[in-house]
This record gives structure tokens, sequence and C-alpha cells, in this order.
């Protein structure tokens, strides 16, 4: 307690130094969002009105093979709508930039919420991260067990009286981790609640870059996303993979969601909401992706969601590839019953109807890239290039290019937090040739899945 009330002075001693440091702050030429969005516009429409010109041999000879018609729909699918995504996302993170904080060092008291199902190996560990904080407020902690059939319950509360911890367990007996994160949500008094998976640790400045980005925040936005990077990644080739598609792919797409405020998914994982905002929805949804529509829920009710790329936690990832396959096809089912339950065009914000609405062509590209692009590259193999061949390379630069800019991005973050990327070129060689590959097969599964009204596993 002496420890807690010795970091509470010092953060509000510092309170007025970092407001003189915002006030003094050079500020930049400011581009407004409605600007930005319509010059990334402006470019990626170029650039696709570019790759038609230039793919007009190529729709010509697939023309003959397949038909006009179907040649222009295989091609819009594996090549200009993904171009022109690629292109819009390049322009936008050119444009990126992270308004600085009111004040780094919060002190308002946060509930974090742990759902766990089978944690006894994790718990412990997740929670000696908790407790690392550097945060001036006071933290209650809620691990809810979900039915568990190992001694979760006991390892937590040992753990967390151990380590001084404000701690209560929770049993809820109802499978699904919706129903978990409710039953938690009932004993929440505090304005602010943090989600955390039982296998995610925090970095020590995780929590109070989290807050520090909501009290920074307009009054309308009502989460923050943290940045989730992956912990395991020396393991084995697959989670040296997903290394590089969590510190570059989806950090880029948050990224970009963030910058017009629109962010479309706060990752159960590690994610920051007011209390209040959730309450209002109903809180969590019986959905496999409940994060998602919950997300999507809070946009409907003109809220806005933010990203706080500084705000990191790092989780263990799949290292097998059923595991890898059953959790990437659950995400894409997660999108579905998102779109299914909130059309984009009911969201209120022009921004939002536009990042939900990509969705919509999200099901197309993969399933153009499963059953046309990767028989087409088998067919290049044989020197068939109707499909795949010189023009599909015109994507590359722009991958590059956007991936390099992050890369930029999260050395900046790295630095920060006085972290280190890891050296793993195979994963990023392999993350650059081949993660695509694997990916839209994977999500055209889950997509069958929701289809088919398949049986949905939480884990």
């Amino acid at each position: 307690m002496q420890i807690r009330l010795e970091r509470r002075i010092i953060k509000i001693l510092r309170h007025d130094e970092m407001a003189i440091r915002a006030n003094v702050h050079t500020k930049s030429r400011y581009i407004p969002v409605i600007a930005k969005f319509s010059l990334s516009h402006l470019v990626a429409l170029v650039w696709t009105g570019f790759s038609i010109y230039v793919s007009i041999p190529w729709v010509n000879d697939l023309a003959e093979v397949v038909s006009l018609p179907l040649a222009l729909l295989i091609i819009a699918g594996i090549a200009y709508i993904p171009g022109y995504v690629n292109a819009f996302l390049v322009v936008s993170l050119i444009f990126d930039r992270q308004p600085p904080f009111k004040d780094e060092n919060p002190i308002r008291d946060i509930t974090i919420l742990i759902a766990a199902r089978n944690e006894a190996e994790n718990i412990g560990n997740t929670l000696s991260y908790i407790a690392k904080q550097d945060y001036g407020g006071h933290l209650k902690v809620f691990v809810i067990d979900n039915g568990s059939s190992d001694e979760t319950s006991h390892v937590a509360l040992t753990s967390g009286k151990k380590l001084d911890l404000d701690i209560t367990g929770i049993r809820e007996e109802n499978p699904g981790k919706f129903n978990a994160l409710n039953t938690g949500l009932q004993h929440v008094t505090t304005e602010l609640v943090i989600t955390l998976d039982a296998d995610t640790l925090l970095h020590p400045s995780a929590v109070r870059y989290l807050v520090a980005r909501m009290e920074s925040a307009p009054e309308n936005v009502c989460a923050v996303a943290g940045s989730v990077l992956v912990r395991n990644s020396r393991e084995n080739i697959i989670t040296k993979i997903q290394e590089w598609d969590y510190f570059l792919g989806i950090a880029s797409i948050k990224r970009l969601q963030g910058l017009y405020q629109g962010t479309l998914v706060a990752q159960g994982a590690y994610s920051l909401y007011k209390t209040d905002c959730v309450r209002a929805i109903g809180g969590w949804p019986d959905a496999i992706g409940e994060d998602i529509v919950l997300t999507w829920n809070l946009l409907k009710r003109h809220w806005k969601v933010y990203f706080e790329p500084l705000a990191v936690a790092f989780t263990s990832v799949p290292n097998s590839f059923r595991a890898f396959a059953r959790q990437r096809s659950r995400w894409a089912r997660g999108m579905i019953e998102a779109l299914k339950e909130i059309k984009p065009w009911q969201q209120p914000q022009a921004y939002t109807k536009y990042l939900t609405g990509v969705n919509l062509l999200i099901p197309y590209m993969d399933v153009s890239y499963t059953f046309f692009w990767l028989p087409g590259l088998i067919l290049a193999c044989f020197g068939f290039f109707w499909i795949v061949g010189p023009a599909t390379l015109l994507v590359l630069p722009l991958t590059f290019a956007s991936y390099s800019i992050l890369y930029k991005y999260q050395k900046y973050v790295f630095r920060k937090l006085n972290l280190r990327v890891r050296k793993n070129l195979s994963g990023f060689i392999l993350f650059m040739l081949s993660y695509q590959m694997i990916m839209s097969p994977v999500s055209v599964w889950g997509y069958a899945q929701e289809v088919f009204r398949l049986k949905r596993v939480w884990k």
C-alpha cells in the first residue's frame, strides 16, 4: 500500500509538468481527417485506374479462356480491389500521426476483467505483469473462471495475494467468453474497465498509456484498443510468421482505422472501455466474435473507438497449424456475425460506414484468392499465365511500402518502450510470400462455418 501511495503522489506532482510540456510542444501543420480521407481515396483511385489500364492485355488473354465477365470478376478480386485497398492504406499511414497525450500519467481507478478457462498454467504469470504496472491509479482485478476443470481459480487467488493485488475470483459455469465477461461486468464499480486474456502479458507501461489515450480523447470515445504483439515467436516457424502479422499486418489495419476514428475491433485480449457504454448496449453479445460485435454496436451508438500503439501487450499465438486455422477461421466467422447483425449502412458516421463496408469485400477477395489465384499459381508453374503472371507483381510495391512505413512507426514505439525488434528474417520472408496463401483458405472455411451454422467453439 505504501508503494501505491508513493506512486500516486509522484503522478500528481508530474501532472502539471506534463501539461506544461504539452503547451510548449511544437505543433506540426494540422491536416483535417476529412482531407486525409479524401486524399487517400484520390491516390487509391488513381492507382486503381493505372492498374486497370496496364491490365488490359491480361484481361483480354484471360477472357479468351473464361469469357470477359468472368475474367473481370477474377481480376477484380485478386488485383483491382486489393490494389485499391493497399493504396488507400499506404497513403493513410503516411498521414497518420498520433496526437500527444494531455497527461501520460493518469491516476483513475481501473478494473481489469480476465475471463479464464483452464488457464492454471498461465494465469499466475499474467497477474505478475499486472503487479509490475507503473500506473498511478488503483487496479482492481476480477478473474472469472468460466467452468475450468483445473486449478485456475486457486492459482489466480493465491498468486494475486502473493503479488499484493486487489483480486477477486468469480465462478461462471455457463460456457462462453461473453458469459464470463458479462458476469464480471456486474461487479465493476469503476468508470473504466479493461479486458485482458489470461495468457496475455502487459508491458509495464501498458495500462498507463491505454488510460492516457482515453483521457486525452474526445468525450464520445468509448473504447481504446491496445496493441497486441506476439510473445512466443521463437517456438517454431508458425509462430515466427505470426509475429510479423501482428507487428505489421494487424497493426497497420489498427492504425488505419484509428486514424479515421473507427477502430473496428477493440479486441478482448487487451482493450479499455467506458463501463457505462458497455452496459448501455447490453454487454458482450452471444457471438463467437463477441469483441467484434460489441465494438460495432458501440460504433452504432455514435461513439468512437481509438487505438493506442504504445499500450503494448504480448500474447501467446497458436503454435500448430490446426490451432492457428481454428483461431483465424473463428475470427473470420466473427466478422460475418458482425456484418449480419450490424450492416455498414446502419453505422451513423461516414468513416465507420466506409471501414465496415470494406469488410463486405473481404470475403470476395478471400474467395477469389482461394479459388482463382492459388490455382492460377499452379498453372503458372506449368507456363500458363492466364491468372498469375507479371501483372500481379504490381501489388508487391504497395505491400512493401505499407510495411516499410509501419516498420518505422513500430521501431519508434519499441524505442519509447525500451523494447527491441527481434531478428526474424525467415519468418518475415515466409510472411511476405506465403501468409496470404494460408489465411485466405482458412478464412473461407470460417465463412462456411457461419453459413452452415456449424457448432461454435470458444477455443
